[in-house]
């Protein structure tokens, strides 16, 4: 039997999501930024599966690379999993490092069948409850606060809603 060159090994997409699930319990899907959009699409990624693991909703973060994302999103997990209840829509202090805030907000229907597509197909077309975990800009400041840092603005735009 002759090695499989893994340059050149794929993984059908469903596969790869059904590997992910028995693996880990859930999926990760990130999607890479386009700048020829108009409005440009920032890198992204969200979750499948974490509503059936932890009865959480799943978790959409934009603005950082697929590995820092997946990490972020593999804390939070870990964190509900080990039993942490994390409410939506309030600012949180503790779930990051640094004591560092940050704020689950719920995204609309349309936000998520336009941003979480593999998510709204592995659900059978239905739309799945997804939060936005939105995390500060170096200074502190989350993206809704008027201190945010405006060349951040584009990486992590604000799609969930955010009360008050």
């Amino acid at each position: 039997m002759e090695p499989v060159d893994p340059a050149s090994f794929q993984l059908p997409h469903t596969e790869k999501i059904e590997w992910m699930i028995e693996t880990d319990g859930w999926a990760f899907e990130p999607v890479l930024p386009d700048a020829s959009a108009t409005p440009p699409v920032p890198a992204h990624g969200y979750t499948i599966g974490v509503g059936d693991l932890c009865g959480f909703p799943e978790i959409f973060v934009a603005g950082l690379t697929p590995v820092a994302a997946r990490g972020l999103v593999g804390l939070v997990v870990d964190a509900l999993r080990g039993g942490t209840d994390i409410p939506v829509d309030a600012e949180l202090v503790g779930l990051l490092d640094n004591d560092l805030r940050c704020r689950f907000a719920l995204m609309s229907t349309d936000a998520v069948q336009q941003w979480c597509p593999t998510a709204v197909m592995w659900a059978h077309g239905a739309t799945p409850t997804v939060v936005q975990l939105l995390y500060p800009d170096r200074n502190g400041f989350l993206p809704y606060e008027v201190g945010f840092d405006q060349r951040m603005r584009a990486a992590q735009p604000v799609i969930g809603e955010v009360a008050g």
